[in-house]
């Protein structure tokens, strides 16, 4: 049910927009912005248990919980970036979107160098 709610509310919000472009085009980002933050909401629940099911998942595999809780802050910063650079995408900014893909492409990478590391050590402990 709670993919009937977000279509709802994307559906609505996009015909408030559509409406509010037409007479005050500078408040249609806030409505979008607003929209998003809803989903987020509805949607955060869901993100607790699938955590909660990583961490006892991980428990159960003896993962290192350090890497864990690095998989889901890049997780994380992956889909708030989206959201950012979607934003910035609507209200004509492409400009500033792809800087933040390019900013969060680059903190991506330096946060998952431990991972690489660990792996990379497990492979060279395999090989001859």
């Amino acid at each position: 049910m709670e993919v009937i709610k977000i279509i709802g509310i994307a559906l609505v919000s996009l015909i408030i927009i559509i409406l509010l472009k037409q007479y005050k085009p500078e408040f249609a980002i806030y409505i979008s912005l607003l929209s998003g933050v809803l989903i987020l909401i509805l949607v955060m629940d869901k993100l607790t248990g699938i955590i909660n099911l990583l961490q006892s998942l991980a428990s159960k595999a003896s993962i290192n919980s350090t890497f864990l809780s690095l998989l889901i802050k890049i997780t994380g910063i992956a889909f708030l970036s989206e959201f950012a650079v979607s934003i910035c995408k609507d209200s004509g900014e492409a400009a500033i979107a792809n800087k933040i893909e390019v900013g969060t492409k680059i903190i991506i990478i330096s946060m998952s160098i431990p991972i690489i590391t660990s792996l990379l050590e497990i492979i060279l402990k395999i090989l001859p």
